[in-house]
């Protein structure tokens, strides 16, 4: 699962990264969570990047507070479902990142770590995205992030873990075409642990009001002290 991340790269680095037509203006954001607006590069303009709102709306739905509950989507089962299907098949997104957050037990208490590929480097999650119309006829688009089952490092902090596409993999998840499930499923795997890293940091995190660097320095709990 993911529900919260980070993207503090700069504008020029991520127009390289994604070979993008122009420097895209970013805000460094250090708690992104869901129903936020969220940075992200479509297949139907591989070469721009937008903002869409975290939490998929299918173009069917009568209600959009459906989009709540939608951060993620299990890649193993999103060509089947109803709200994910059409989306993987047409709708294909990069939503760049820097890190991200779990939660995991640690003396009794949840507490909060911090994921990152290595050297700390920009990279994409593999995401899918709507349009949803409303009623007045204003649009508003959103998107998901996939997710598979965790490599080894992800699996002691959570059963799941977001997709993160290799940028050898961006074009095809870019393509405009209609691409079948079955040449993306490839892409959708784990990402390698040997390129990654995780560590504590502060439950200061777990309020969304709270966007700041010191988010992503490392913690370290106090050591219990014993009685001699």
């Amino acid at each position: 699962m993911c529900g919260r991340f980070v993207l503090n790269a700069d504008g020029q680095v991520i127009q390289q990264a994604f070979d993008l037509s122009t420097t895209p203006e970013v805000q460094p954001r250090y708690n992104i969570a869901p129903t936020q607006p969220v940075a992200v590069i479509t297949n139907e303009n591989p070469k721009e990047l937008t903002h869409h709102r975290w939490g998929l709306i299918p173009s069917w739905a009568k209600d959009p507070s459906i989009g709540s509950k939608m951060i993620n989507a299990r890649s193993e089962t999103a060509h089947e479902k109803p709200s994910f299907r059409t989306a993987l098949k047409r709708r294909r997104c990069l939503i760049p990142a820097t890190g991200f957050y779990e939660w995991a037990k640690r003396d009794n208490v949840k507490a909060p770590y911090y994921v990152h590929v290595s050297d700390h480097a920009l990279f994409a999650f593999a995401g899918l995205w709507e349009v949803w119309t409303g009623k007045d006829g204003e649009e508003l688009r959103t998107c998901t992030i996939l997710t598979t089952e965790p490599n080894d490092l992800l699996k002691n902090y959570h059963h799941r873990m977001a997709v993160i596409l290799d940028k050898a993999d961006y074009d095809l998840w870019l393509s405009s075409d209609e691409v079948p499930a079955d040449a993306l499923k490839p892409l959708m795997r784990a990402y390698d642990e040997r390129k990654m890293g995780v560590y504590e940091v502060s439950t200061m995190v777990n309020s969304v009001a709270n966007d700041t660097p010191d988010l992503i320095e490392p913690f370290s709990p106090p050591r219990q002290q014993t009685l001699l």
